[in-house]
């Protein structure tokens, strides 16, 4: 269990980190505020100067709103052509800016776009991580962002904040601290009462904490508070601490780092997933889903076994072998997630079949499950460290 009774001592432990800067830190009236973004890069210069071996990883949010300004548009664009065209107006100049401003410390900076599809396959995802792990071996700062200019919504994370939570995982990380124009999460709005109060430390999203949230976004934003708070959750089922902080206080890094008791901390009791299940525990959208029937749901979630097709009832969506599909009862509620061995027009031939019957039916026999309990995460498991709740 992680302690915050020396704060200091809590972050210097902390030493792979990613940051994510949220819109409403990086732009102003004029655009993009190149002066917060030189700001934030001397903090990192030197706490990575102070800190030998401390590694940092930048997810950035910026270019949409960066395009908006530069453009002289009135309003944030509502299409995704419109959209799309921004940020690519926009993706230029956010990343000139941090180029430019870690260039003075000799630190270079690597541009990482991604899409969610970039990670909900097994071997992107590892690509990914294989380059990021050399940057980071290198000395180099990679700055990632959502790809917004070929992003849709069947491919898209939500907002960065998600992106933080998944990238942390990706890389095991040991903290995130997620900058954004509030002082951290409240009791209730402070935009709408006075009386609102800071919550320094959460050990558990229940549904208590995530009442405490807003989904409203500021006006260059995406997210807003809820999205901060289900970014949190994802963080702490894979034993990674997240922090939402104040990123227009001044020497906000240095600070957090130095001890001050800033934001509100959200502290893992334990580590629930590690290795392949971090992965399927925060997969943005799974190709696919498989209905089951009681039989294979008590299976799954009372006796840990494996799904066999017997337990099967529908198939829903087009994938293919090892792709992340959605197991759900027959209410639709989600029983968890795994990765299938068997084509989805091959589950529909064996459904409701039993494993002997598999070779017969499709010509071949991969293995008797067609999902694997190694390679399933029980949605059950993922709320142990969260609500209880029905969503995974």
């Amino acid at each position: 269990m992680q302690d915050l009774q020396d704060r200091k001592k809590f972050f210097s432990r902390c030493r792979r980190v990613v940051i994510k800067v949220g819109s409403a830190v990086l732009t102003g009236p004029r655009g993009l505020n190149r002066v917060m973004i030189h700001r934030l890069s001397d903090q990192i210069a030197e706490f990575l100067e102070r800190e030998r071996g401390r590694e940092v990883v930048i997810v950035t949010s910026g270019a949409v709103a960066s395009g908006i300004r530069k453009i002289g548009l009135s309003e944030r664009p509502r299409t995704i052509p419109h959209k799309q065209a921004t940020a690519a107006v926009g993706q230029g100049a956010l990343m000139e800016a941090w180029e430019g401003a870690f260039d003075k410390y000799d630190l270079l900076v690597a541009q990482l776009l991604l899409t969610s599809e970039d990670l909900a396959h097994r071997h992107r995802y590892l690509n990914a991580r294989n380059t990021l792990e050399t940057l980071l071996s290198w000395g180099i700062l990679p700055i990632i962002n959502e790809n917004d200019t070929v992003v849709v919504e069947e491919i898209k994370f939500g907002d960065n904040d998600q992106l933080s939570a998944m990238i942390a995982g990706l890389i095991g990380a040991d903290l995130v601290v997620n900058l954004t124009d509030t002082q951290g999460l409240y009791d209730c709005d402070p935009r709408l009462n006075s009386s609102a109060g800071l919550i320094p430390v959460v050990h558990r999203v229940d549904a208590k904490i995530l009442a405490c949230a807003t989904p409203q976004p500021g006006s260059v934003g995406t997210g807003g508070m809820l999205s901060k708070v289900n970014a949190a959750r994802k963080c702490l089922a894979s034993g990674i601490p997240m922090i939402i902080a104040p990123g227009r206080e001044r020497d906000i890094l240095l600070r957090l780092f130095d001890g001050e008791m800033l934001g509100t901390v959200f502290l893992p009791r334990k580590r629930v997933y590690q290795g392949r299940k971090v992965w399927l525990a925060n997969l943005p959208k799974p190709a696919g889903d498989l209905v089951l029937d009681a039989g294979a749901v008590l299976a799954l979630r009372k006796k840990g076994k494996s799904l066999l097709p017997i337990g099967i009832r529908e198939v829903r969506g087009t994938f293919g072998v090892g792709s992340p599909v959605r197991c759900l009862d027959e209410a639709g509620n989600v029983v968890g997630v795994g990765l299938s061995n068997y084509r989805s027009a091959e589950i529909e031939s064996i459904k409701g079949h039993r494993s002997e019957e598999i070779e017969t039916l499709i010509g071949y026999k991969h293995s008797d499950e067609v999902i694997h309990r190694n390679n399933f995460v029980l949605a059950g498991e993922m709320m142990e460290e969260t609500d209880g709740g029905p969503d995974a």
